[in-house]
């Protein structure tokens, strides 16, 4: 994966010119390696990879989207964290965000195409629709399928943003009209890094192009294409509500008492337990929340074909699970009823206990009446 530099500055020299101090680019590398989930040790290693890696190319296309992957990055919670993308890797072409448009757009792609061949990152958000000749999706007179498989050529990875790009999202829904496919279903000659949700997290975003910078290398990824770091565990655990879960405590509406403590959402349809993302741990808007912690339940976004794993606000049927996962509907009415029995010995135990200690409370007060009088 080794990228031939080029006579340009390194991240940090930009960095810097962009008027951060060194303190705030030890921040920034602290800040992403802890989202990486690498080791305090391994903090100096992206820094010095920031500090001596000549910005990589990019070429960012869009296709069947909504710009909702665009929109989560430059949202993200530190600023140097959009400045990787906008500023700091040589974004050569991306319709949404740079200023050129028309021909001149097209001839600044194909400029870095040229110059950088075998050297720069394709990004793709969007799929790919192959139905009517691909005429559902062109740009500058051309189909998403043309454009994609010539820039794709030259490209040293590809990253696919979101689950549109990942997965094929809800323009793959049933009956999937315009036959929207998603990247690495036309693409076979090219490692893929997918990076799903709708839209997925933009400090994830992030990791992403600083893994590349610091390893020279493709994060390792699951047997999905998605990378272990961000990836590797279900929402449903490091969900806040998770002990509810266990507990058996279900909210069996949005509005009903049970929504309203805060109970589990999976009776009312949240893929939390079937769900692999970070939105639990790193969270969304300046990590001030996630859609269970704003009372909606998951809707799965980041797994193929959530779009037609049935209704939303349905409950699953059949969760794979073990232990207390096995059934959650029988294991948490046992867990219910064994709850209400702790809790019954718990109020007898200590009604005895608060008798016990009122004799002795007033066998005491006799006692001290007796001293005082004599």
């Amino acid at each position: 994966m080794a990228f031939e530099r080029t006579p340009q500055e390194t991240y940090y020299e930009s960095i810097i010119r962009q008027g951060y101090s060194r303190r705030d680019f030890m921040k920034f590398a602290t800040y992403i390696a802890a989202y990486m989930g690498l080791e305090t040790s391994m903090i100096g290693q992206v820094a010095k990879s920031l500090e001596t890696t000549f910005r990589i190319p990019v070429i960012w296309e869009h296709y069947q989207e909504c710009t909702c992957c665009s929109e989560s990055f430059i949202r993200s919670d530190h600023p140097i964290v959009s400045d990787i993308i906008l500023d700091k890797i040589s974004l050569d072409y991306t319709l949404t965000l740079m200023a050129a448009s028309g021909h001149q757009a097209e001839a600044a792609k194909h400029a870095t195409m040229e110059k950088y061949k075998g050297e720069y990152i394709l990004c793709v958000e969007g799929s790919v629709p192959l139905g009517d000749d691909g005429n559902y999706c062109c740009i500058a007179g051309r189909s998403a399928k043309e454009l994609l498989l010539e820039a794709a050529e030259g490209a040293k990875a590809i990253i696919a943003w979101g689950s549109c790009a990942s997965n094929g999202c809800v323009q793959a829904a049933y009956p999937n009209p315009t036959e929207a496919t998603p990247i690495h279903k036309i693409i076979k000659d090219k490692p893929i890094i997918k990076v799903p949700g709708c839209p997925p997290i933009g400090e994830v975003m992030a990791g992403i192009i600083v893994h590349l910078i610091t390893f020279d290398r493709l994060p390792e990824l699951d047997n999905l294409g998605r990378p272990k770091a961000f990836y590797a565990k279900r929402v449903h655990d490091s969900c806040y509500r998770r002990p509810y879960y266990d507990a058996g405590l279900f909210a069996e509406t949005f509005d009903d008492a049970n929504a309203k403590e805060g109970y589990c959402l999976y009776k009312v349809g949240c893929r939390g337990p079937m769900t692999y993302n970070s939105c639990g741990t790193i969270k969304w808007n300046n990590g001030v929340s996630f859609p269970i912690q704003s009372g909606h339940g998951c809707i799965g976004c980041s797994e193929e074909d959530f779009w037609d794993n049935g209704p939303f606000y349905e409950r699953l049927t059949g969760l794979a699970g073990f232990g207390i996962e096995s059934s959650a509907d029988t294991i948490g009415k046992v867990a219910a009823g064994a709850l209400a029995g702790g809790l019954a010995a718990h109020a007898i135990a200590a009604n005895i206990s608060k008798r016990k200690q009122l004799k002795e409370s007033i066998k005491l007060g006799k006692e001290n009446e007796k001293r005082f009088e004599s």
